[in-house]
């Protein structure tokens, strides 16, 4: 795929104006609310299960969340590229379980033994030159088989609220044909009109109240690294970090790995203290924000990465507050928003994947293995996807010599 990144320094600012769309402030927020609608959900379960104060939780959603965000401004200005940033998801999943195991500054001092590993493999180039290796079509079918289930939730909603899902459909439809920039805008309005008429929303439990940060000493204890903070490494990179980068190859941007990756593990060793479990490169969000749906000029979707960081880094002052807001909306309207606005990644994704006849088969494996769902080690189906494809890959081709050159390939 020819780059659609354009490298640039700061000087570049003065462009955003010039650059600035509606299309890309919205999904750029439809990229939030799906962030702040389904895993931070995770994060307040892993609280719960852990018995944490309401203090710490809400310190804990503000570090993920101005991390997230500033983050996400900052190389989405330096790279002209719509870079997308969130809080490990698997890593929550994986805290469900293990948080509650370990006293919290042992967890703390898991998470940097985490961010600090991430950070070398970042400053190393050895993620990158992994990378490198990967066919794009194994890439781009991973990255399909995790949107799928997105584009699926759109019709189980139709069958469980057919009088929100089915307006939100044929606004969307429609709009792809007339304007089909603003088609996701104008099925976000209708889905909300639609809810509000139903008396959909429940605004009874939102409470507002400003967060204040609270610093925890990180102590260190071998259990911890071992027990939480090797896992948490693990499922980041493979469950965030690879398909982060594969969304953003996905739609033609060739934006460096290395410093993306060294830039989530020092955000994650700042931050960790006041309670992030880690901060890494966005793959469902992404794909919301590099498709056409943000801007037909993929130069000028970048927009739509610092709308998300700016709107991350207000949400980010409320904590707590915020799952609640979120909450309150249906959860089909956020299952139908979401599933339309990642119907073009999803379909180019797959006709990439498959539009390699040497490579369709071990594309097809990766495809299959990464909509199972399966979770082997606590790592989740996209990583054993990609894995999978890679063998097949192998196997088929017969070609080795490249993976023999990984050794001797600098970063």
């Amino acid at each position: 795929m020819s780059s659609h990144q354009q490298h640039g320094s700061f000087s570049s600012l003065k462009r955003i104006p010039a650059d600035f769309s509606v299309s890309a402030l919205i999904v750029g927020l439809i990229a939030t609310m799906v962030s702040y609608a389904g895993p931070l959900l995770i994060v307040f379960q892993a609280a719960k299960a852990a018995n944490m104060s309401d203090a710490l939780l809400s310190s804990w959603i503000w570090a993920i969340s101005i991390g997230s965000g500033l983050t996400a401004i900052v190389l989405s200005i330096r790279y002209r590229t719509p870079v997308i940033m969130a809080w490990s998801t698997p890593g929550a999943v994986l805290l469900v379980t293990s948080l509650s195991v370990y006293p919290f500054s042992d967890a703390i001092g898991a998470y940097l033994f985490s961010a600090v590993i991430i950070t070398l493999l970042g400053v190393s180039g050895l993620f990158s030159t992994i990378m490198r290796y990967v066919p794009p079509a194994i890439t781009t079918a991973m990255l399909a088989g995790i949107l799928l289930s997105f584009g699926v939730q759109v019709f189980v909603s139709l069958q469980e609220l057919p009088t929100l899902a089915l307006p939100m459909i044929l606004c969307y439809l429609l709009a792809k044909r007339w304007m089909p920039r603003y088609a996701v805008v104008f099925s976000l309005l209708v889905g909300l009109i639609a809810a509000f008429l139903l008396n959909r929303f429940e605004l009874g439990g939102i409470q507002v109240a400003l967060v204040q940060p609270i610093f925890t000493l990180p102590t260190f204890s071998l259990d911890a690294i071992i027990g939480l903070g090797i896992p948490l490494c693990i499922v980041t990179m493979a469950s965030q970090n690879a398909p982060g980068i594969s969304v953003l190859q996905a739609d033609g941007y060739d934006t460096p790995a290395s410093p993306l990756i060294t830039t989530t593990g020092v955000a994650s060793i700042v931050l960790a203290p006041f309670g992030a479990h880690g901060i890494n490169l966005a793959a469902i969000t992404a794909a919301i924000c590099t498709g056409k749906e943000a801007h037909p000029d993929p130069s000028k979707r970048y927009i739509a990465g610092i709308a998300c960081g700016a709107f991350y880094l207000v949400f980010s002052m409320f904590g707590a507050t915020i799952a609640s807001v979120f909450s309150a909306f249906p959860k089909e309207l956020i299952a139908v928003i979401a599933g339309l606005a990642l119907f073009a990644s999803l379909s180019s994704s797959l006709a990439s994947a498959m539009s390699d006849m040497s490579r369709r088969e071990s594309a097809l494996i990766t495809f299959l293995v990464t909509i199972s769902g399966i979770s082997i080690a606590g790592i989740g189906a996209a990583f054993w996807g990609l894995v999978a494809g890679v063998i097949a890959n192998l196997l088929l081709s017969g070609d080795v010599r490249k993976w023999r050159a990984i050794g001797r390939t600098k970063a």
